[in-house]
């Protein structure tokens, strides 16, 4: 009989569940996979958008620095400082426009494969007269040796 009355004042009263202490991680976890894959795939875009097919080589890669500026070379042999293309004839004037600063900045040079080698050599050629004397040359990765 003890246990009807027990049983029956439970009934009556109101009861209150405990608060859910479980925080549902798959929401967060999808949001990150999307930022992670969205972080990949800009991080592997060219930072320079001048379309150049690259020559092949087995040369170990050179760290990228802040103030690199790009130089790139063409299939038709149109110099461009950045993104910008340069008039025919007018590198010198550019090349003497750019702000140095302080140090000496590291000249990145992106050459076309199909390029002649001379246009590839008039091109260092006014580098070196403007005074940049560090000049990088950027090739495509190789697996195998010439």
């Amino acid at each position: 009989m003890g246990m009807g009355v027990s049983s029956s004042s439970r009934r009556g009263k109101r009861t209150r569940r405990a608060a859910m202490a479980e925080i549902n991680v798959t929401p967060l976890v999808d949001v990150m996979l999307v930022l992670l894959i969205i972080f990949m795939v800009t991080v592997t875009l060219p930072a320079v958008g001048v379309p150049v097919e690259l020559p092949e080589s087995r040369a170990a890669p050179v760290e990228e620095q802040p103030d690199q500026i790009t130089i790139s070379i063409d299939r038709a042999g149109v110099i461009y400082i950045e993104d910008d293309a340069v008039p025919t004839g007018g590198l010198p004037a550019a090349l003497a426009a750019l702000d140095r600063g302080g140090e000496q900045p590291l000249i990145v040079l992106r050459g076309d494969r199909s390029l002649d080698y001379g246009r590839v050599m008039a091109v260092m050629g006014e580098l070196g007269r403007a005074g940049f004397t560090s000049i990088s040359l950027v090739t495509d990765g190789s697996v195998s040796a010439p």
